[in-house]
């Protein structure tokens, strides 16, 4: 195995040191769950990595969105340059789960929007997994959900070699097996085409295809090279093709699967049949018979999922495989990997609340006879099951929970920030008369060239409070669940741009986002009951401050509450902790210095390099000043920028947007030819 090595350019610092080696001695000493509690920009996640390269063990980190996912996927990959650091979420950019809603008699079909690129990345976490051993995979709770058994996934490979006797239509019907489709005109991903003797085909977990040339039978020579420009990248000696689908499942296995379906079929009909459901009966029958004359004659069929545990030979309320189960065993079969649940406050829970709230809405589907009652086996883990496929667990939070801490051999406090940063000082002021007082701290930071964040309870109180404090003259938006994705990252941006002062949200503002020119942060009901105002939210929110040394919120309450009150003292803890250091090492607090572009999917200069590109591309296609190409132009345009959107390239899409708009203005003021 390849060590794990860090490339960074900077050593551990404050108590991060003491972190590491702490925790690296608890992994080491065999204890099983163990908790960093760090504060917000003391550098948590260089201490995970740090950690890994200590223990030397191959490592998931579990976050609770993709976003932040996202981010931790991107610090990893420069930390560890020479490792595969991979990302596994959901590959959903729209999800309808198939549904039945009994009170109405309405049936929801299954209805999703799959991210192409993102596809892309699962699929190279998976073949990571099966060929080497130095793999650091990033993933959200997608990762709890069912796959292939891996003993399948790694038997389903197309393997050749330069001088191996092939025959090329057996070749070919290999990689139908696999899942990839035949396109001789246009090679794409999970796409291969054959011409003459030579057969191409585009791995779907890579950004390269592979071309074999034939002499008859015999493989002469493999290259990779890119599927865009032709280029040849390589020159290999072997090749390994991966299934283009996670959920893969062998021929042999779906005929041997047919009979135990047919079974469940008929105890499952006599039993509705008998309870006085003939009409659920006739619709289960009606609908696993199509299915199973689909698997008999294709192998597959919509929904194949649902009898992922007669396919895979799981017993009835046996967990499925997961990519938990991809990761590397210790001689013995015990788990031989290390996990990160970041954000553990929030992460433990989710992945505890998968399970019932898929089990009751399939239990609906099983009793009206749309689905059998194996489609309750294709189902994320339980909170138990989860564990158990566990090795050495490190909870990393600001805020950890009872749960985490209880069961921890040990907690490690991360409470220094190498900047020299305090927490954020903290007064309580009532709320009669809190508009004016806000308005009046704002204009402070104003003056200072400083931003500020109001946080409210609800959606309609931030976008009222917008309108109320932009008509006194502020530079103000808000965000909120509603507010588009491209658009949340452009009002992120442009607030850290200095294009507006202040930004009015809800919870969104709670953990992960970087904002270090915010130096004031409002925080309106704060005496209220409710998880938005809990000791754990409270001191997330506090966080977000924290990165700029004139940091200050502002609680607007009646009353103290007891979230309040331990909130502020924690908070001064911190700021005694951390003075202290300061005073002992000399330190001056510094506000953090980051590009804006790093809170972005991109740098922003590329993006607006590649989106600029593909404009002047379209632009030289068309006359804008004919209506009808003008019209094409713009459809084009439009089409590209969706494209962007779907596969998360925000910039870009938002600068093909602004293109559209002057196309559209240009034409209004330049006269028209003739079509």
């Amino acid at each position: 195995m390849r060590p794990f090595e860090v490339t960074a350019p900077f050593s551990p610092a404050g108590d991060q040191s003491e972190a590491i080696s702490a925790l690296a001695a608890g992994i080491r000493a065999g204890d099983r769950f163990q908790t960093l509690k760090g504060v917000t920009g003391s550098g948590k996640t260089f201490t995970m990595a740090k950690i890994i390269e200590a223990v030397q063990k191959p490592a998931l980190v579990i976050s609770h969105n993709k976003t932040l996912a996202a981010q931790l996927f991107r610090e990893f990959k420069e930390f560890f340059s020479h490792n595969a650091v991979e990302y596994f979420v959901s590959y959903y950019d729209y999800y309808q789960p198939e549904a039945y809603v009994a009170s109405r008699d309405l049936y929801i079909e299954k209805d999703a929007s799959i991210n192409e690129e993102i596809e892309r990345l699962r699929l190279s976490a998976t073949r990571s997994l099966m060929e080497r051993e130095d793999v650091i995979i990033v993933a959200t709770v997608s990762c709890i959900y069912g796959l292939a058994t891996p003993e399948v996934y790694k038997k389903m490979t197309a393997q050749f070699g330069v001088g191996d006797t092939v025959d090329p239509d057996v070749l070919m019907r290999r990689f139908v097996e696999l899942q990839y489709e035949r396109n001789d005109a246009v090679l794409e991903r999970s796409r291969f085409r054959r011409r003459g003797d030579t057969i191409e085909i585009y791995p779907a977990y890579l950004e390269e295809a592979y071309r074999v040339d034939m002499d008859w039978d015999r493989v002469e020579r493999i290259r990779r090279f890119d599927p865009v420009s032709g280029k040849v990248l390589e020159e290999l000696d072997r090749a390994v093709i991966y299934p283009a689908k996670q959920f893969v499942v062998p021929e042999n296995m779906v005929r041997s699967a047919l009979g135990s379906i047919k079974t469940e079929l008929e105890e499952r009909y006599e039993y509705l049949k008998n309870t006085g459901k003939n009409l659920e009966a006739e619709r289960l029958k009606t609908r696993v018979e199509y299915d199973l004359e689909m698997l008999n004659e294709m192998g597959y069929c919509p929904g194949i999922e649902n009898y992922s545990a007669p396919l895979a030979g799981r017993r009835p309320g046996q967990p499925p495989d997961t990519l938990i189960d991809y990761l590397p065993k210790n001689p013995g079969g015990s788990p031989g990997h290390l996990t990160f649940i970041d954000e553990s406050h929030v992460t433990v829970s989710q992945i505890g609340a998968m399970y019932a709230g898929d089990r009751s809405r399939k239990q609906n589907l099983v009793d009206y006879g749309f689905r059998l009652p194996c489609a309750l086996d294709n189902r994320p883990l339980r909170y138990d099951e989860f564990e158990k496929r566990l090795g050495s667990v490190v909870f990393v939070s600001a805020t950890p929970g009872k749960t985490e801490t209880d069961k921890s051999a040990r907690v490690v406090e991360q409470m220094i920030r190498p900047t020299g940063l305090l927490d954020p000082e903290i007064e309580v002021r009532p709320s009669e008369g809190q508009m004016e007082d806000i308005y009046a701290e704002i204009q402070k930071r104003i003056k200072a060239g400083e931003r500020s964040l109001i946080l409210t309870l609800t959606k309609k109180m931030a976008e009222d409070l917008t309108d109320y404090l932009g008509g006194l003259g502020l530079r103000i938006r808000y965000i909120h669940s509603e507010v588009e994705t491209i658009e949340r990252v452009e009002i992120l941006t442009a607030l850290r741009a200095g294009d507006f002062d202040v930004l009015v949200g809800i919870n969104l503002l709670r953990e992960g986002i970087d904002l270090p020119e915010v130096s004031f942060i409002a925080i309106l009901d704060a005496d209220k009951i409710g998880f938005l105002r809990s000791l754990t939210s409270l001191v997330q929110i506090i966080g977000r401050a924290a990165r700029n040394a004139a940091g200050t919120v502002i609680m607007y309450a009646d009353r103290m509450s007891d979230a309040m009150e331990a909130a502020i003292a924690e908070t001064k803890r911190r700021r005694e902790i951390q003075a202290a250091y300061n005073k002992q090492h000399s330190i001056t607090p510094a506000t953090v210095k980051k590009a804006v572009a790093n809170i972005l999917e991109r740098h922003a200069e590329e993006a607006a390099g590649a989106a600029a590109a593909s404009i002047e591309v379209l632009k030289k296609a068309y006359n804008i000043l004919i209506p009808a190409q003008r019209r094409q132009l713009v459809k084009s345009l439009e089409n590209e920028m969706l494209e962007h959107a779907k596969n998360l390239e925000f910039e870009e899409a938002a600068a093909i947007r602004d293109e559209i708009q002057r196309v559209n203005e240009l034409g209004k003021k330049q006269p028209e030819q003739r079509d």
